[in-house]
Parts: C-alpha cells; sequence; structure tokens
C-alpha cells in the first residue's frame, strides 16, 4: 500500500500548505515521485521560504512608509522628484557623446539649410525681377507690333488720307519752288 501512496497527494498535506504551494506540489507525470520523507522535508521548506516572503514584504512596506515619510519631511513631493529625475536623465542625455554628434551635425545641416533657402530665395527674386524686366520690354515691343498692325486700317481712314495728300501737295509745290530757283536759293 505504500507504493500506491509514494505517488498520490495525501489530502491531510493540503490543509498544511496554501493553494499555491498544493498546485505546485500536486505531482505531476514528468516529475520523478518523491518519497513520503522528501515530500515532508519539501513542506517544511516551502513553509519557511514563504514566511520569509511575508516577512521580506512586511518588511519592505515599513521601509517603504518610512521613505516617505522622511521625504514628507524634507519637502520633497512626487512633482519635485519627477523634475529631478527629468533634469538628471537631461543633464546625462546632453552630455552623452551621441548627443553632442546629433547636435553638431543638426547644427551643421541647419546652417546648410538656411544657406540653401538664402540662395533659392535670390534666385527667385533675380528670376522675378528678369520676368518683370522682361514684360516690361515686352508690352514695349506688343506695342510696337500691335502698332504696325494696326497701319494698314489707319491707312485706309479718311483722316489719315487728307493728310496723306497735305503732306503730297507740300512736297510737290518744294519740289517745283527748287526747281524754279537756279541752286536751289529762293529770293
Amino acid at each position: 500500500m505504500e507504493q500506491a501512496d509514494q505517488g498520490a497527494v495525501r489530502p491531510d498535506s493540503i490543509s498544511e500548505v496554501g493553494e499555491d504551494a498544493v498546485m505546485s506540489v500536486a505531482v505531476s507525470p514528468s516529475v520523478p515521485t518523491l518519497t513520503e520523507e522528501e515530500q515532508e522535508e519539501l513542506r517544511d521548506e516551502l513553509l519557511r521560504v514563504e514566511d520569509e516572503v511575508m516577512t521580506l514584504s512586511q518588511v519592505l512596506a515599513a521601509k517603504e512608509k518610512q521613505v516617505a515619510d522622511i521625504k514628507r519631511k524634507l519637502g520633497i513631493t512626487p512633482l519635485n522628484e519627477l523634475k529631478q529625475n527629468i533634469s538628471k536623465s537631461w543633464q546625462e542625455v546632453t552630455t552623452s557623446t551621441a548627443y553632442k554628434k546629433t547636435s553638431e551635425g543638426l547644427s551643421v545641416a541647419g546652417q546648410k539649410a538656411t544657406a540653401a533657402f538664402t540662395s533659392m530665395g535670390s534666385a527667385i527674386s533675380r528670376k522675378f525681377e528678369d520676368v518683370r524686366l522682361q514684360s516690361i520690354s515686352n508690352s514695349f515691343g506688343i506695342r510696337s507690333l500691335q502698332h504696325s498692325a494696326s497701319m494698314p486700317v489707319m491707312r485706309n481712314t479718311t483722316t489719315f488720307k487728307s493728310f496723306e495728300e497735305k503732306v503730297e501737295t507740300l512736297k510737290v509745290k518744294d519740289e517745283k519752288r527748287s526747281q524754279d530757283e537756279p541752286n536751289g536759293i529762293s529770293g
């Protein structure tokens, strides 16, 4: 009968340990079977370790309370602690080699970008000035083209024909007078 009892958990042992312990003590097929004496030793050790854990938890809670009381007396609030932690972390970051290299790289990149934008702005301004000047000169050219395109239309108007006839009459009279007077001298 002892052979059958070795692989099973005895009902009287369940009352000696907590639920977590029962789950871990339950025999699984892969765990080698222990003698009753070994099981008893392990149960005793389990109880002792659980007591130590409970004692350490109580000590830790007492120490955490003591720390909170000391901080309260010193005027250290959670917000002040957070500020100090952030400040300390930021100081560690800014003194790191990676931060310094990145900062220098960004500074150089910023300077190059500023120079590029300035250069591009100047180029755009020059281009706008060129376009403005070109449009001014083109407007004169367009007007002269418009003027020359409208000349045939103007020649057909009665005012232009009348003006043209008067100029022609004056020209003919001037030619006759130059022929009548020798050497072009009038008297």
